[in-house]
């Protein structure tokens, strides 16, 4: 379902550190790449009172200061600030609209909006674009979380940009679809035999997905403490990426088809039990070296938010049955990394001796981050002559897509959706119905912990969580993929 490509892009919070470091950058990239129409015009809009040549000037050091060295190009980033516009608006007074329009003019061949505002500012800002003319036919919305703490607060921005705009012009955008390896994980199901005949409880026994960093705060205090691990990671990219992995085949690649296929997924999360989730608060320790404070210090508070989070969930289908699914996210750990771990089961019957080793089951590990590859674990015979015949031995069959592809830059997530925002193209978005199965999901586990009184488990910087995280697989016999 393509539309046309929009000619006018408007960026709300165009002066924001979203837009500095990621979205100029990454929309100079599809232009310096020519992937955008050479009358693409992008308008940004925030509160400060500023002049187009002022804004192309902030801009400009913006790309200075985060473009990779090899990528800039004094020329193409000349031409690329000639795109550029801006019209100073308080988003919380609708006559201000009125300008915005004015400066827009036509918007006849397709206008996209990518709104990245304080939740508050949603309502009035959709009122604002409607009452200027703003919400027609031709315009798309592409909006940035957090879209609501829980399932109600969700669903009231919803309502107010369903008000506005059907769910067809709706972007609601989870960077971690834009990352090449997540893209990946569909490619290598469905346009591989090999796998999907033992992606199913019959030839799995777990799935383990990590998404650790080693950064504490970074200066998001007010946001992270009343947001927390659950809500930062979880109920966003984690149950996208657990949708993605364990979605039936879809008929085809395309908005509507996939979508389908990861709701039936999101609806299908059991519901936990109290011993399957452990929280955790990092503690003063050590990252690479370096001493750090806990996070109450890093906060200056006291406070009971979980930094961490591990849970053990079940899809509730006949592919998964009695397929635990782990998570795991959190800040200050032991190492950045982003993957999903597929463990496949033991062999039925292991041919070889005692002595050779028992066959370690299979495993394929998908990285996201921070480098980019996919590696299945085998068992091949160790060389040479042994009296005892076959001597086992695990050994990878790697896949780096750094190097396989080694010519292709590494892109930006926000480029692939900011061109497909412009392009029209919704499949890597994510429609209403998973947001509302992500958020009673989650909202289900916030119920637990104030049930029970939950308090995080303290665990020193650096390290992979509290020790409850490790029993929480070990007691299924499971360790975590380090």
């Amino acid at each position: 379902m393509h539309s046309h490509p929009s000619n006018t892009l408007l960026l709300f919070g165009a002066t924001g550190d979203l837009a500095r470091r990621m979205l100029l950058p990454s929309l100079y990239a599809l232009h310096a790449d020519g992937l955008i129409a050479k009358g693409l015009r992008i308008i940004g809009t925030a509160r400060s009172r500023l002049s187009d040549e002022e804004y192309r000037k902030i801009i400009g050091e913006a790309l200075h200061e985060f473009l990779p060295e090899e990528r800039k190009n004094t020329a193409d980033i000349e031409r690329f600030l000639e795109r550029l516009f801006y019209q100073p608006l308080d988003a919380s007074q609708t006559e201000g609209f009125a300008d915005l329009a004015a400066k827009l003019g036509d918007i006849a061949s397709g206008l996209s909006i990518f709104l990245s505002t304080a939740p508050f500012l949603f309502e009035p800002t959709i009122k604002g674009l409607q009452s200027a003319g703003l919400a027609g036919d031709n315009v798309r919305i592409g909006l940035e979380k957090p879209l609501g703490n829980d399932f109600a607060s969700s669903t009231e921005i919803n309502d107010a940009v369903a008000a506005a705009f059907p769910e067809e012009r709706i972007f609601r955008i989870d960077h971690y679809l834009g990352k090449e390896t997540v893209q990946n994980i569909l490619a290598l199901r469905f346009a591989n035999m090999m796998f999907e005949p033992l992606w199913n409880a019959g030839g799995i026994d777990h799935v383990q997905i990590t998404v650790s960093e080693v950064v504490g705060l970074e200066g998001r205090h007010g946001f992270y403490d009343d947001t927390g691990a659950l809500r930062d990671m979880v109920q966003n990219h984690m149950l996208q990426l657990l949708a993605i992995t364990a979605m039936e085949p879809p008929a085809s690649y395309d908005a509507t088809a996939i979508r389908d296929e990861k709701v039936k997924v999101l609806r299908s999360l059991r519901a936990l039990d109290p011993a399957e989730v452990v929280t955790g608060q990092y503690d003063a320790g050590a990252v690479n070296g370096t001493a750090v404070d806990g996070y109450q210090s890093d906060l200056g508070d006291q406070s009971n938010t979980e930094t961490f989070v591990a849970l053990k969930a079940h899809v509730d289908n006949w592919r998964w049955q009695g397929v635990p699914f782990y998570l795991r996210t959190g800040k200050r750990l032991a190492e950045r990394r982003s993957e999903v771990v597929i463990q496949f089961k033991d062999v039925p019957h292991s041919i070889f001796g005692e002595r050779s080793g028992k066959p370690i089951a299979n495993r394929l590990v998908i990285r996201l981050q921070p480098e980019e590859y996919v590696r299945l674990q085998v068992m091949a015979k160790e060389p040479g002559l042994d009296r005892d015949g076959i001597v086992l031995r695990e050994v990878p069959l790697d896949l780096s897509l750094t190097q396989a592809f080694a010519s292709a830059r590494r892109r930006i997530a926000y480029e692939r959706l900011l061109l497909d925002l412009i392009e029209g193209d919704q499949t890597l978005f994510v429609r209403r119905d998973e947001v509302e199965a992500q958020w009673s999901w989650v909202d289900a586990i916030r119920k637990i912990w104030s049930d029970h009184a939950v308090v995080p488990k303290s665990y020193g910087a650096g390290s992979w969580g509290p020790s409850a995280a490790i029993a929480l697989t070990e007691r299924d016999g499971v360790s975590w993929h380090e």
